[in-house]
């Protein structure tokens, strides 16, 4: 038999010994997430917002059963390695991002802790993934194809403009996906006999001059893709169009912001789903075999103020198709 007094100092040495002293923290199991955000957290709320009640629906109260680290770079697409390194030196459970900037980022920070991307343009171009089904590392996600959004939105800007010659594409040139959305929009800009000019801004600081910069090339229409910080400046968008009388054919909150119209998805909806993903990847799941969904619904919308305030008329063909219509 063990006697008991040398039980008891073994057992009070053990605890001694026991590594919570020399600035260790003992070790906390309420899971953590690592939210890299690309634009600022005001202009990104309802996004935010749409993550946290997916979370809500899943049983997580953040505060309570969970906590949300946010790294916001506010547009600066240069901060997001750092951000992203910040993120993993935390040892974050599971990294939540958006964008293809913010994929990129996060994919070159870590390759062990789960990474889940809420959505970004043509996760397969970008070479995050090994293929949707099976996606092969630690992303898995979200994606719709952005360059065949953007060609799309010119051939509905054709379709309402008949007469369109030349269209202006306004573009973010730190955005990884640039490349792909070029390509394909110049492919349908041949087949519609439309010259298609490319201007670039990084900011809202530049959009006054990007606009000017259209308006002298006498662009007839402008078209604008999902970049993160073109989609945080709608309304100063929508506005500058509105004030040099560009028709615009964008993503839906281009046209609930005022312009003429917008084609795509849901942002609000993935963000909501990514909610999804991080309770699987938290409960065990293997993100290398969590197949990667893509969207399939898409809304046309029209702004019949806008139409008005140009002096168009929508085509019967447009006006048919159209899922909301902005009166």
């Amino acid at each position: 038999m063990i006697d008991r007094r040398v039980f008891l100092n073994g057992l009070a040495s053990s605890l001694l010994l026991t590594p919570t002293t020399a600035g260790a923290q003992p070790a906390s199991k309420t899971p953590r997430i690592g939210f890299l955000g690309l634009a600022s957290a005001v202009s990104h709320a309802p996004r935010t917002e749409a993550f946290r009640a997916g979370l809500r629906d899943l049983g997580y109260i953040e505060g309570r059963n969970i906590l949300i680290e946010f790294r916001w770079a506010d547009g600066h697409y240069d901060r997001l390695p750092e951000l992203a390194t910040e993120l993993v030196r935390l040892n974050v459970n599971v990294i939540v991002t958006h964008g293809a900037a913010g994929a990129v980022a996060a994919k070159q920070a870590t390759t062990t802790i789960p990474i889940v991307i809420a959505a970004t343009g043509d996760i397969l171009a970008l070479g995050l993934v090994q293929s949707l089904a099976q996606p092969g590392g630690n992303i898995t996600g979200s994606t719709f194809f952005n360059p065949e959004l953007a060609a799309k939105r010119l051939e509905l800007l054709k379709e309402a403009i008949p007469p369109l010659s030349r269209a202006g594409l306004v573009s973010n040139p730190n955005n990884p996906i640039n490349g792909s959305i070029v390509q394909a929009m110049e492919e349908t800009a041949r087949s519609l006999k439309v010259e298609l000019r490319q201007f670039e801004t990084r900011g809202p600081s530049q959009l006054e001059s990007t606009f000017s910069a259209m308006v002298r090339a006498r662009v007839g229409g402008i078209v604008i893709h999902e970049d993160t910080i073109l989609l945080a400046n709608a309304k100063p968008i929508a506005d500058l169009a509105a004030r040099h009388r560009l028709p615009g054919s964008g993503f839906p909150e281009f046209a609930r912001a005022g312009g003429l119209m917008g084609y795509g998805i849901s942002f609000t909806d993935m963000d909501r789903r990514a909610a999804t993903f991080v309770d699987k990847i938290l409960k065990g799941a293997n993100p290398a075999r969590l197949p990667v969904e893509r969207a399939t619904t898409f809304k046309l919308i029209l702004n019949f103020k806008t139409v008005k305030a140009l002096g168009l008329t929508m085509p019967p063909s447009l006006l048919q198709r159209a899922d909301e219509a902005i009166q």
